[in-house]
């Protein structure tokens, strides 16, 4: 399974780090219907995380939020993204 790097960003700021990592793979990993390897992280720069957005060999699509892992149906990376924003701005309005 060969991988390439298309997208990645590291923001750390008010004591939150956020980074996506994302690889456009020849085959799709196992459990998952389409081309990417990614991973979304969203967690306190003390190492809590908070949300995650990952695919593993065997899991397939899924998504930690507060410690609790559940599927996640992916469609396109663009909305993967967006459902992930969408989680961190829920989990930082309940932190207020």
């Amino acid at each position: 399974m060969k991988a390439k790097q298309i997208y990645k960003e590291k923001i750390a700021e008010d004591g939150y780090i956020q980074e996506q990592v994302v690889w456009l793979l020849d085959t799709p990993v196992t459990g998952c219907r389409h081309l990417f390897k990614y991973r979304l992280y969203f967690g306190t720069d003390d190492g809590v995380c908070l949300v995650r957005y990952d695919n593993e060999r065997g899991k397939g699509d899924h998504k930690h939020i507060a410690g609790i892992e559940s599927p996640y149906t992916f469609s396109t990376m663009e909305a993967a993204f967006s459902d992930f924003i969408a989680d961190i701005d829920s989990i930082l309005q309940n932190e207020d």
